[in-house]
């Protein structure tokens, strides 16, 4: 994606599924992650069709760079395009 990107709240949502779907690969992190989110795992389906639990998975990738870059670099795109699409779900007045 290039640089200075904007992504639009459907692309955004669907870089947060799938970082999602790599924490749910990664039973230590998810397990942090479920503990500051308070939510179990039988919920996490319904919350991931929240937009403000989706910008909370972006979040929570930004406050663990290890994280962050594993999960960019198996999917290919830089580590600013995880503010981006946070920034498409929250939008302005929160970033």
């Amino acid at each position: 994606m290039p640089i200075g990107k904007r992504l639009s709240v459907d692309e955004a949502e669907g870089l947060a599924i799938s970082a999602l779907a790599y924490l749910a690969g990664n039973p230590d992190a998810l397990g942090r992650f479920l503990s500051l989110s308070g939510i179990g795992p039988a919920d996490l389906r319904t919350a991931a069709r929240e937009p403000g639990f989706l910008a909370g998975v972006l979040e929570f990738f930004l406050a663990d760079e290890s994280l962050l870059l594993s999960f960019v670099e198996e999917v290919q795109i830089r580590p600013t395009m995880i503010a981006v699409a946070r920034h498409a779900l929250v939008g302005d007045s929160e970033f």
